[in-house]
């Protein structure tokens, strides 16, 4: 009986041991599988961070950015006049060819303003050509005067000379006083006449300076009329509003017998000429240079690819062409990843390039 007694308790002693032992093994292996995960998750963790921000080992040469847009030259189509308009000849997203006519205003008033200009002109024109007339005739008239003085001079001095002959003959007594007193008057009326026909000539003389003024203001007066005439024929013809180019028109927003105030936005122009811009951050702008093949997919297009070429790139950051610049030199600064704009041009002979339309996202 002890003997027995003996072996079972060391039985049951090695038991324990062995069920202890067991414990802190998987207890430790516990804790080292706990190592190794935190581990592992920190290791991924890393590596994430290494691939978001495009450092080493996971850094290349090739920039990609989700930050770009089709851009085109969207032009806005306005009247450059007040009016009604009573001509509306094209609909919504037509094709549109350069100089067709997409709208008209109502024209009536503007082609009268045209006839009365018209009508200035002509009158400013007649008095021009009078000018010729009266020119001619302020210098007959100066010839006739400056003859009038020729022959007031020749009267004057055969006064002179008669009265000179009466002095001599009423001075032995030949003639009378009252004779010579004629003689007198008659030489005294002539000086007066020869001093009036010079005063005449000289009045002639002022005339044809004034008709020569006059020339300039009429000269003057033409061009102004002139000038007022091309300016009707611009109204007139700003009342019919076409296309600048060809492209595809939006949608159309003006209405057949709508008033519209001059600068109104009625439709906009598209035309084919397409690119895109891609706004890098500046920590890419290492590797891109002018002239760099392009790949960018088109989420409108399920994502298809598309091929261009780097054209231009911008001489400053996005933020340097926004209407208020920031002030980095007062407050608490935080360092923001600038973008730069990168202009992309789209390669020819692409068949999905003639489905992009501006402001669609590419990658």
């Amino acid at each position: 009986m002890p003997e027995s007694t003996t072996t079972t308790t060391s039985t049951t002693t090695s038991t324990t041991a062995t069920t202890a032992t067991t414990t802190q093994q998987k207890s430790n292996r516990h804790v080292i599988a706990s190592g190794l995960l935190f581990a592992l998750v920190a290791l991924i963790g890393v590596f994430i961070v290494l691939y978001a921000w495009n450092l080493p080992p996971f850094h290349s040469a090739l920039q990609t950015t989700e930050n770009a847009q089709v851009r085109g030259q969207v032009t806005i189509i306005g009247p450059q006049l007040s009016g009604y308009i009573v001509e509306v000849d094209v609909q919504d997203y037509q094709m549109v060819r350069q100089g067709q006519l997409l709208m008209r205003i109502d024209d009536r008033i503007y082609r009268q303003r045209l006839d009365q200009a018209q009508a200035q002109l002509a009158t400013q024109r007649a008095a021009l050509a009078n000018f010729a007339q009266s020119r001619r005739t302020a210098s007959a008239t100066i010839a006739q005067n400056e003859a009038a003085v020729a022959n007031a001079a020749a009267q004057a001095r055969r006064a002179d000379a008669d009265l000179r002959r009466v002095e001599e003959l009423a001075a032995d007594g030949s003639l009378s006083a009252r004779e010579r007193d004629a003689a007198r008057a008659t030489r005294a009326q002539t000086a007066a006449a020869a001093e009036q026909a010079r005063a005449a000539v000289e009045i002639s003389r002022q005339n044809l300076r004034t008709v020569e003024v006059n020339r300039t203001s009429l000269e003057a007066a033409v061009a102004n009329a002139e000038a007022a005439v091309r300016l009707a024929e611009i109204d007139l013809a700003n009342t019919r509003i076409v296309a600048p180019r060809d492209g595809q028109l939006g949608q159309i927003s003006v209405r057949l017998g709508a008033f519209v105030n001059a600068g109104a936005q009625l439709t906009a122009l598209v035309p084919q000429t397409m690119w895109v811009v891609a706004n890098m951050k500046e920590t890419q702008m290492a590797d891109v240079r002018l002239g760099q093949p392009v790949t960018f997919t088109v989420d409108a297009l399920n994502r298809a690819a598309l091929r261009g070429h780097v054209e231009q790139i911008a001489p400053a950051t996005g933020s340097e062409f926004s209407v208020i610049v920031p002030d980095n030199a007062t407050g608490n600064f935080v360092k923001i990843a600038q973008r730069i704009p990168v202009r992309i041009s789209i390669d020819p002979d692409q068949a999905l390039a003639a489905r992009l339309r501006p402001g669609m996202s590419v990658v």
